[in-house]
């Protein structure tokens, strides 16, 4: 690649090369940490295998089902995650600056509206998986009251959500229904294979983590692996055995209900899985981080990439398995397809996983943030920009 020097007026090849280490050094701007980039790009995979590959039952001691790993984690995963860039991106004012807390407010409101939207848009296209942005969306709604919130009691409410939340979802799965259409509407439109009362423990521990992570060490790193693997031990080795065993018996009577409610089962929004996979969520974040500090983010800048523009990856992944499904039936002949299996047939984890990080290397390389990362910011900066102007001409009437 050559770019012009305008000082020798000619090419020069040590202006293009400084231009490329410009662009690559994008991912690194001060205050960025490139271990949460990883993460996110783990999530971001860990997501397209469950979604695009047939995993078997993971059993902790059988290496061989170690892929079932992706099933539920990497969602929960990408809850936490999204509580840690919340938190990165705290407005530094003192907290009794009415205008700064407004306008912070109204940027997460908005970037949660349009979220949920593109959510809600992908469902309309009936994608034979769960999509979480709706969930997504709401927790955003959610962290905006946990935001004002110190970090010991942010703690503390995600503690208090992780075990008492799945009660309360238990018991809602529980309310008889009468138009199954409108509680299928419901379903989807909430999120609820991710349901939102419990998972909002999950973007709590996030910005705890994120203000740990505002001062990024190895020590820090290191406590994050530390605390996560003892969740995870407690979760999947102590909490979810009971709930297991429980479930497995049958939940008929009150005593193996409240018991059944502590298993560790993916998407079971159990206890035991709360707590447990909580848990892998922060010492993976923790893992991730370390792994930043190290000369390998150079050769990871692509999975950095792609992780600098999850909602750009999550949303491309989906789009994909659409234009198959309506390439596919519109052929001449074609034969009434399932969308799930007919997919997946085609072995489609892979290519589609490589591509999506290729592409956006290439994005993030050439052009900078993501598509949809961009559209988002811009639209809830200038909601935000408008809402605090509207208020203060109306505070001066």
């Amino acid at each position: 690649m050559l770019e012009r020097d305008p000082r020798r007026g000619r090419y020069s090849r040590h202006v293009a090369r400084k231009s490329i280490r410009d662009r690559l050094a994008r991912l690194e701007p001060p205050g960025r940490v490139p271990g949460l980039d990883i993460a996110r790009a783990l999530a971001l995979i860990g997501m397209f295998a469950a979604h695009l590959l047939y995993q078997e039952e993971l059993v902790w001691s059988d290496p061989a089902t170690w892929s079932g790993l992706v099933n539920g984690r990497p969602s929960i995963l990408f809850a936490t995650l999204a509580g840690v860039s919340l938190a990165l991106t705290e407005d530094p004012r003192p907290r009794d600056s009415a205008s700064a807390r407004r306008r912070s407010s109204v940027r997460i409101a908005v970037r949660a509206a349009l979220i949920w939207s593109v959510g809600a848009l992908l469902v309309a296209w009936t994608v034979p998986v769960y999509v979480i942005l709706q969930t997504y969306g709401i927790l955003f709604l959610v962290a905006i009251l946990l935001l004002r919130l110190r970090t010991p009691a942010l703690l503390l409410t995600a503690a208090v959500i992780a075990v008492a939340g799945p009660y309360l979802v238990a018991m809602i799965a529980e309310i008889p229904v009468e138009d199954p259409r409108l509680a299928e509407s419901l379903f989807l439109n909430l999120g609820w294979n991710y349901p939102f009362v419990a998972w909002a423990a999950f973007i709590a521990a996030g910005i705890a983590v994120g203000r740990l992570l505002k001062q990024p060490t190895a020590a820090r790193s290191a406590a994050l692996i530390g605390v996560g693997v003892v969740l995870a031990v407690i979760g999947y080795g102590a909490i979810g055995p009971i709930g297991d065993r429980a479930s497995a018996a049958g939940a008929d009577s009150a005593r193996s209900w409240w018991l059944a409610v502590l298993q560790d089962a993916p998407h079971s929004t159990g206890v035991g899985e709360m707590v447990g996979s909580g848990g892998f969520a922060i010492a993976v974040i923790g893992a991730c981080v370390l792994l930043g500090m190290t000369g390998l983010r150079r050769p990871l800048w692509p999975l950095r990439a792609v992780g600098s523009m999850p909602l750009s990856a999550y949303t491309a992944q989906l789009v994909i398995w659409i234009w198959w499904f309506v390439a596919e039936s519109s052929r001449p002949g074609a034969t009434v397809l399932d969308p799930g299996s007919g997919f997946r047939a085609t072995e489609p984890f892979w290519p589609v996983t490589l591509g999506i990080i290729a592409g956006g290397s290439l994005w993030a390389l050439l052009i900078g943030r993501g598509p949809l990362e961009a559209l988002v910011s811009r639209v809830a900066s200038i909601v935000a920009a408008l809402s605090v102007r509207t208020r203060r001409r109306s505070s001066r009437r």
